[in-house]
């Protein structure tokens, strides 16, 4: 156990150096392995060429740049517009309705996208300047922009839920499914969010003008593509039609040929959609990789083991660990990067909670919420720190003291899930 604890700490250690977090990953991994081994570094190198050469030809691992693309299509064809137009046209007259139309707009953006800090950019860009507009505060607009972003990760398809489901040889169809419900139930909390912040101090978020329903019925006529892609996908994976790699290039050519019909994509915008793209991918292959050498390091000292042990020895109620692991997520939240907290601690956490008996897919569902919650606690909740790269204008303190309210609808949301396990359960034990 000694050797995986320090390794772990290691790890840490490197990463708060500033070092790249897949490299810090992979020197771990290397050095430790050839630890275990005798300090035999031929066995070492040799397990991370193997690591290199299958992560690079892993066909599951297809499904996270096609989902990429797809985001990126969808955002230069404007559809993230269109959705906070037709949100605003439904609740936009209701006290705080721009922040929910926000919200709800972040859950349709994030369900053709997949990713968090993506999603709170468009829609500090989008929905930013019409709050200012109608006299928001900064802490309610950032609160929900910020907030809303992180159902990029959530609603499906999700990168997070790819790369969990591929580490842990999870279904990751199964996991698109599960994160249906949760998805909902975290949208309608941040909305109740919004609602307390206003009742509250009315002033923060001032009634919006009201829309009539030719209006209404106007703005749904443009997000059209945005409901048939998701149906399309989702339902193609859910109904097994097809798989969830599959689902992603069906997805990415949706998105594409969308965005052609709007006459949104040329030479020059399709060129920067592939350089985004490749660039996204290469960065997460790299950190897959490291983490996969950390992982093989990990699994070869006694800690997954030991740390079964010590738990079963305690006689500690399963549900009371979850509970456990999920604080020390939120904690970790606050200082790392969330796709490096999962890599890092999914070694370690994945095989008790097997043993425990608790099912991966919820188990899944419960790490994303998590890392929901990393991704808008201060310090270094990263789309914080995207919100202050786009509106300067806003101070830190401000920013932070906005996303407070969202942050316990968030451990609320958590609390709900860990106690009705069925909540993300039921559509996966539908699927065929």
């Amino acid at each position: 156990m000694a050797e995986g604890l320090i390794g772990l700490a290691a790890m840490v250690l490197l990463a708060f150096l500033r070092i790249p977090i897949a490299l810090a990953m992979g020197i771990v991994g290397i050095v430790g392995y050839a630890y275990m081994r005798d300090w035999n570094w031929t066995v070492a190198f040799a397990v991370a060429q193997t690591k290199i050469y299958e992560t690079g030809r892993n066909y599951t691992l297809s499904v996270v740049p096609l989902f990429i693309l797809m985001g990126n299509f969808v955002t230069r064809a404007g559809l993230s517009q269109e959705l906070f137009r037709a949100a605003y046209a439904f609740i936009g007259h209701l006290r705080g309705g721009l922040a929910m139309a926000t919200i709800m707009a972040c859950a349709g953006f994030g369900a053709i996208c997949g990713s968090s800090i993506a999603t709170a950019a468009t829609m500090a860009k989008v929905a930013y300047p019409s709050m200012k507009r109608f006299g928001y505060s900064d802490g309610l607009a950032t609160g929900a922009i910020a907030s809303g972003g992180t159902l990029g990760i959530l609603v499906p398809p999700s990168t997070i839920m790819v790369i969990y489901g591929i580490i842990t040889e999870t279904n990751i169809g199964q996991l698109f499914a599960a994160g249906i419900l949760p998805g909902i139930i975290a949208a309608t909390l941040l909305c109740l969010a919004v609602q307390w912040v206003t009742w509250r101090d009315p002033a923060a978020g001032p009634r919006g003008e009201r829309t009539s329903w030719r209006q209404r019925a106007h703005a749904l006529k443009d997000v059209w593509p945005v409901a048939l892609l998701f149906l399309f996908v989702m339902g193609g994976i859910y109904g097994g039609l097809f798989t969830a790699t599959e689902g992603a290039g069906m997805g990415a050519f949706g998105a594409m040929t969308f965005a052609l019909w709007k006459r949104a994509l040329n030479w020059g915008t399709l060129y920067a959609a592939l350089v985004e793209s490749a660039r996204t991918t290469a960065m997460l292959f790299m950190i897959l990789i490291g983490a996969f050498m950390f992982a093989d390091f990990v699994n070869i000292t006694s800690l997954p083991a030991d740390l079964k042990d010590f738990v079963t020895g305690f006689g500690i109620h399963p549900i009371m660990v979850v509970v456990v692991i999920c604080a020390i997520y939120v904690i970790l939240g606050t200082a790392m990067e969330e796709l490096s907290m999962i890599l890092l601690t999914i070694p370690v956490f994945f095989p008790l909670i097997l043993h425990l008996g608790f099912d991966p897919i919820w188990f899944g569902i419960l790490i994303v919420t998590v890392v929901e919650i990393g991704l808008i606690s201060p310090p270094v909740g990263m789309n914080l720190f995207v919100l202050k790269t786009l509106l300067p204008q806003v101070s830190t303190g401000t920013i932070f003291r906005g996303v407070m309210p969202f942050m316990a609808a968030d451990v609320i949301r958590l609390g709900i899930l860990i106690a009705f396990p069925v909540l993300s359960l039921y559509l996966p034990s539908l699927m065929r």
